[in-house]
């Protein structure tokens, strides 16, 4: 395929942490093919703050110019990915409108100033920019990188997507929408509501990391669960519809619930947590979750149906399938592809009833369709279609570039 000069992703999430994230394993998959700059998250000097204080995990020896700025990820033979550390910014996402689009030209002017000597470094001078959910910061870049094109990756509701990007994010997503080259999106739903701002909008659902999900199921054969565990993987918030979580577990008690990763609800464990079946794990590394996989015997998504969650794709759909587990979820958003994969409910009582049919799933045949179905969702084949969206954007590639 055509190669242009390079990726700059610009993000609002960081490169490491606890949960895999789109844009990370995006760019990843990307960087086989091309030269890719992932710009990390962007720490404010209150955000250092705590981190000297050790309130907060934060990269201080980076911040403080301790360490490099820029570092060299590892990927597969042939590519080309680094990760560069923004300079610190100011805080005032807090401001109201006005205050805060007085004080936002000091943060994009540090920005671009240390993104154009990162990419003189690097021999980067014509990049195709990915704003990876972050149009504060992407409106007023726009034309400061030399950039060929401008693609807007949106991967959430910026209305519902909480406080530190609601504040602000949806007045200057409506202007971004419509000034960039073209949008991408991970849900269906998502798509239909940018494309009547931005026609080129297009959709590249969220995958999985197949290999290191499956790993998973490869550690389920050798040893299988002891007893009946039923799972929810990632963040568990506003979106966890505690009435059906509360009523399975209460009928169910000779099943473990366990939940998988930090808990934003604080009437989850309020209403949950003096069960005896219920279990909270701390969140852990990407790497360290396979042997927790492999101890369940159902994976689940019990979010209520709204407008935010009707615009998700989950990550976990298919981290659960790569790992060969039934899956139980409430029909919160289109999830067409999945009805002959997975069991919907919304009720609690379907979705107890539900969880019973996939406890007792053992056919070897429908595990099987659940770890194909994954494995036709890799990230790499995600890449693969991000790729053919680039393909439609013509100002993405070099006029002198030979097919």
């Amino acid at each position: 395929m055509k190669q242009f000069d390079s990726i700059i992703c610009i993000a609002q999430t960081p490169w490491k942490g606890d949960f895999q994230k789109a844009a990370v394993q995006l760019m990843t998959a990307l960087s086989v093919r091309h030269r890719v700059l992932f710009v990390d998250y962007m720490y404010t000097l209150k955000d250092l703050a705590e981190g000297l204080a050790g309130r907060k995990d934060v990269p201080v020896k980076a911040l403080l110019h301790l360490t490099s700025s820029l570092t060299s990820i590892p990927t597969q033979p042939g590519g080309e990915l680094y990760v560069w550390m923004p300079p610190v910014m100011m805080p005032f996402n807090w401001l109201q409108a006005k205050a805060h689009d007085q004080l936002l030209p000091q943060n994009t002017n540090r920005l671009a100033g240390g993104l154009r000597a990162v990419m003189k470094r690097l021999a980067m001078q014509r990049p195709l920019v990915v704003n990876a959910f972050n149009p504060v910061v992407g409106l007023p870049l726009l034309g400061r990188l030399n950039e060929c094109a401008t693609i807007y990756y949106c991967f959430d509701e910026i209305t519902t997507a909480g406080d530190w990007m609601s504040r602000h994010g949806q007045r200057y997503e409506t202007d971004f929408l419509q000034r960039v080259d073209a949008v991408v999106t991970t849900s269906e739903t998502l798509r239909q509501d940018k494309s009547a701002l931005q026609p080129h909008t297009f959709c590249v659902k969220n995958g999985v990391n197949f290999d290191l999900f499956n790993q998973a199921r490869q550690l389920a054969k050798r040893m299988p669960p002891i007893k009946q565990v039923v799972g929810y993987l990632g963040t568990a918030d506003n979106r966890v519809d505690l009435d059906i979580m509360e009523y399975c577990a209460r009928t169910m008690p000779e099943v473990e619930f366990q939940f998988i990763g930090e808990v934003h609800e604080p009437q989850l464990t309020y209403r949950l947590g003096v069960l005896p079946n219920v279990t909270f794990i701390p969140p852990r590394q990407p790497a360290d979750l396979p042997p927790l996989l492999a101890g369940l015997s159902v994976g689940i998504i019990p979010f209520v149906c709204n407008r935010h969650t009707y615009t998700i794709y989950p990550l976990k759909i298919n981290e659960y399938l790569a790992a060969g587990l039934p899956v139980v979820s409430t029909p919160f958003s289109i999830l067409d592809e999945f009805r002959d994969i997975i069991e919907l409910a919304d009720t609690p009582e379907r979705f107890a009833q539900a969880l019973q049919r996939a406890l007792a799933d053992k056919d070897s045949q429908r595990l099987q369709q659940r770890v194909d179905m994954a494995q036709r969702n890799t990230w790499e084949q995600r890449a693969l279609e991000f790729e053919a969206v680039i393909e439609q954007v013509p100002n993405a590639w070099k006029q002198d570039q030979p097919v």
